[in-house]
């Protein structure tokens, strides 16, 4: 029985040990870099986000920007629906040739995670549910027939319990917004994400045609603090691989992308009102180069940078153009890293 053991534990060392060490197959260190873009976000930052959204296409020219789709923005009284925001982006994106990934759902990108409008958040959380199919066949009958639409994502880290204001995590409702999109329009990827650093990845990888992982360096730890504050994740690159190899070993292999790279500070209380040496803390130039060299290593087919309206903040308000530039030179593939 000893060496029965043994001899397992060998062998699960040694399959550990090739899954760590091997990139997972498709690896690459020329990505496609894409971003993206939260109109409400840029408006917090006291931007005019149509210029800001204009600016990322016609001077970042990124490949495809991700676009969440805000309940809370599309149907501000229960059953009318405005949807005048994403008809203006999705018009800008198709000038410009840009394709457009729309993340629908409750829980889409940007604080506090989970948008619901007000007149919902005193419904019960089935009728919340009841609610959200009805706007998720809305959003998907109107652009569904928009050649510039490349992919949907339903949710955002929808596994993710420690981060947002948003009920626990519920895989039979996402597998309803998931069979429900597919059923509208089956002609296009569905895409599903997951932490890098604090998610093992298989609930949601099962799920979607393709997966998406964020990738976070340094960051301020809500949950950590006041015992560590402001951490740097101590992962190598081939974490990644390892988690690529080992999802794709038991449910097949899809493609992986990168959610969001890290691109802006990480801090406690709102950008826009913290100084910079304290945004410095998580991010700065030096750590941008570092970010971008460390998705390379990892090595994902596509990085959606997350942080653009930021580069536009510090161009246009703090006098800090470098971030900016920097992203342009890095999507439009003139940086040697």
């Amino acid at each position: 029985m000893k060496k029965i053991i043994i001899t397992a534990i060998m062998i699960f060392a040694a399959i550990l040990a090739y899954f760590w060490n091997v990139p997972p197959s498709g690896f690459t260190e020329d990505p496609i870099w894409s971003i993206t873009f939260s109109h409400t976000f840029a408006m917090d930052l006291g931007l005019d986000w149509k210029k800001v959204y204009s600016d990322i296409l016609t001077e970042l020219k990124p490949a495809r920007i991700r676009l969440p789709v805000y309940w809370s923005v599309v149907e501000k009284e229960e059953g009318k629906y405005d949807f005048s925001d994403y008809d203006f982006m999705m018009r800008k994106a198709k000038e410009e040739d840009v394709e457009i990934v729309l993340v629908v759902g409750r829980r889409v990108p940007r604080w506090p995670e989970c948008h619901v409008p007000k007149w919902a958040q005193t419904a019960s959380y089935n009728e919340q549910n009841d609610k959200l199919k009805d706007l998720i066949i809305h959003i998907v009958d109107r652009y569904k027939n928009n050649n510039i639409l490349y992919a949907w994502q339903v949710e955002n880290e929808p596994f993710l319990p420690l981060f947002g204001e948003c009920p626990p995590p519920d895989g039979k409702m996402l597998d309803e917004e998931i069979r429900l999109v597919k059923f509208l329009d089956n002609s296009r990827s569905v895409i599903i994400t997951d932490s890098g650093e604090l998610s093992i990845w298989m609930p949601a990888y099962r799920r979607g045609d393709v997966f998406g992982t964020t990738m976070y360096r340094n960051v301020w730890s809500e949950h950590l603090s006041p015992y560590l504050g402001y951490i740097t994740y101590p992962i190598p690159p081939k974490f990644f691989w390892f988690k690529a190899n080992i999802a794709r070993f038991i449910y097949g292999k899809k493609p992986i992308v990168v959610s969001e790279l890290q691109a802006e500070p990480w801090a406690p209380g709102f950008l826009k009102n913290l100084p910079v040496k304290e945004q410095e803390k998580t991010f700065n130039l030096e750590k941008f180069y570092e970010n971008i060299e460390y998705a390379r290593a990892v090595g994902f087919t596509e990085v959606y940078l997350w942080g653009a309206e930021w580069w536009f903040y510090m161009k246009e308000s703090r006098n800090n153009s470098d971030f900016w530039e920097f992203g342009k030179e890095i999507i439009n593939g003139n940086k040697a890293l």
